[in-house]
């Protein structure tokens, strides 16, 4: 029996001792515990705001990206249409030069043609027409690549309210 009270008594001290550990880790584990969960929600509302974020992002982005692409769209078919007006151009030019090699020929034979007179002359107006074609052409080019230039800096300028 004296064996069961010593285990008893050495159970007893142990419990003691136990719950004196017990006592001095539960407040301080209550805190940690706060503590971590305050820690836990301030990451959650981090990692929240940095989700925004890069959505915004992500939208701005594809926005700029569709912006530029529509800007190259209209480019390109600013560019091929100056093309074809610089082609016609050229055509033109060469009516021209021909009608009139064909005029000097005719002048220099001595024979006087009218026919080849109003053909020089429609080619002629028909390559002054395609001249200017041309010029509208290229300065609708050259007004279509300044346009965003200038919105973006007069956005720049203009203070926000």
């Amino acid at each position: 029996m004296s064996d069961i009270d010593a285990l008893q008594g050495r159970l007893a001290a142990a419990m003691d001792r136990i719950a004196d550990a017990a006592s001095t880790l539960d407040p301080a584990g209550a805190n940690d515990t706060a503590a971590l969960e305050a820690a836990l929600e301030d990451e959650k509302l981090a990692n929240a705001q940095l989700t925004e974020r890069v959505r915004k992002l992500s939208e701005q982005q594809d926005s700029a990206l569709a912006q530029a692409k529509a800007a190259a769209q209209e480019a390109a078919a600013r560019t091929a249409a100056l093309d074809i007006e610089l082609q016609r151009m050229r055509q033109a030019s060469e009516q021209l030069r021909s009608a009139n090699d064909a005029l000097r020929k005719a002048n220099e034979d001595g024979v006087s043609d009218p026919h080849l007179i109003n053909k020089a002359m429609l080619a002629e107006l028909e390559a002054l027409r395609a001249a200017r074609a041309a010029d509208i052409a290229e300065a609708s080019s050259i007004i279509g690549a300044l346009t965003p230039l200038l919105d973006a800096a007069t956005s720049e300028d203009t203070p926000h309210a």
